[in-house]
């Protein structure tokens, strides 16, 4: 009855920019406007290292964000998820931009752009920022991690890959112009990500340094499996524990081939990532957080550094600065229902319903049996716990205000 029901919600239409942590895809993708990647028009799509191999493992491609990806293998949906939740599941996220931000003003520069504290950060330590306009809307979301190699590195979403890099460039463009030091380098790397309880212990066998040591959103550069030149990030966009691997393009399938031999390991696609972000409470960009939307609206005021309210040295910062204290009309917040499936631009209502918000991801939880969902409301019904309803199929269904995740993040710290 489950399998079915989420079979039924998804629809498999993807739309979305990406997603780096939040970094970075409801019913696993209603709302992610997707298409099956027809030979005809495969053609015109972009590829990652890994196409001829996803296609060679069993992969159902798709487009997703100008992409030609893995939404599923031969095991379902459900199976994938679940498997992630007990064991770990390789994802391809080379479709992500990854950025190289060279030069002794780098952290100026970036702290231009974005919302958090950079300067804080120590060495090989990141965290999830957002790039913001003069309106105090979300360009997209981003990792900025402040390497020890004199350089910052930052990853950003595939379907803004073109809108971020000409961003990045416009103002570096700037800050040439008034003699400042800073150079931005776009890779062309190959990108996993490992995720899920047992990556540690798969990843361990491969690497000489102590795994221990390296915490949630900290990076270092490794030699993976014999593989050398790796950037391996704890981070990811599941809700558990796991990596993603900056790899030479020329290496990606040796790696993910060894990795893949490990008993504890399978591949997984868009599916299963988009229903792990959801019960982990992460935004899908595009979806969830857009260039509408400021940070407060969207309960991402931890990303703002501290410093940085107080400077305002970031776009749009004479808007979201002040709505942090008066607080905003509208508030994004998770949501508990049951019976049938909540889609993407569902009508949130009233008790007495009226209409006080849409819903922008839902699907039915692999883990928890119900539908979940993320949604804005009017900031007096966003109290975890206030009884609402929601608008399927043109008939009130109950739902109720959740904490967000849904399902508890195990990221690793000491």
């Amino acid at each position: 009855m489950w399998a079915r029901l989420l079979a039924g919600a998804s629809g498999l239409r993807l739309r979305a920019c990406g997603e780096p942590g939040m970094r970075a895809a409801g019913g696993a993708f209603r709302g992610l406007q997707h298409r099956h990647a027809s030979s005809s028009g495969e053609a015109a799509l972009k590829k990652t290292p890994l196409f001829d191999f996803h296609k060679a493992h069993g992969g159902k491609m798709v487009e997703f964000a100008g992409w030609s990806m893995p939404v599923q293998y031969k095991d379902s949906h459900i199976s994938s998820h679940m498997h992630t939740r007990e064991h770990c599941s390789i994802f391809d996220v080379s479709h992500m931009l990854q950025t190289k931000v060279h030069g002794k003003d780098r952290i100026k520069f970036m702290e231009s752009l974005v919302v958090a504290d950079i300067l804080e950060l120590k060495d090989n330590q990141g965290t999830l920022s957002l790039f913001t306009n003069n309106k105090g809307g979300i360009i997209d979301d981003l990792i900025v991690t402040k390497t020890d190699q004199d350089y910052l590195y930052v990853v950003s979403n595939a379907g803004c890959a073109d809108k971020d890099s000409a961003h990045m460039k416009s103002r570096l463009a700037e800050f040439k112009a008034s003699g400042s030091d800073v150079d931005l380098e776009f890779l062309d790397e190959a990108l996993i990500a490992l995720q899920g309880p047992s990556m540690s212990r798969v990843l361990q066998e491969g690497l000489k340094e102590d795994l221990s040591k390296l915490t949630f959103m900290t990076s270092a550069l490794a030699t993976v499996f014999g593989v050398s030149g790796c950037r391996v990030t704890r981070c990811g966009y599941t809700g558990e524990d796991g990596v993603e691997i900056s790899v030479p393009q020329s290496r990606v399938v040796e790696l993910t081939e060894k990795l893949l031999a490990h008993s504890e390991v399978k591949l997984a696609g868009l599916g299963a990532r988009d229903s792990l972000r959801l019960e982990a409470g992460l935004c899908l960009y595009g979806n969830d957080i857009d260039e509408t939307t400021t940070p407060v609206e969207a309960t991402l005021v931890w990303t703002i550094g501290k410093r940085r309210r107080q400077t305002k040295g970031f776009p749009g910062a004479d808007i979201i600065v002040p709505q942090i204290k008066a607080k905003t009309a509208r508030k994004r917040v998770g949501l508990v229902s049951t019976g049938p499936p909540v889609r993407q631009h569902t009508p949130i209502l009233s008790p007495d319903g009226k209409v006080i918000g849409e819903v922008t991801s839902g699907c039915p939880s692999p883990c928890l049996k119900k539908n979940i969902a993320m949604g804005y409301v009017d900031a007096t019904f966003a109290k975890n716990g206030t009884t609402i309803q929601v608008e399927v199929r043109k008939k009130a269904v109950p739902a109720v205000v959740s904490k967000m995740p849904f399902v508890p993040t195990k990221y690793y710290s000491v």
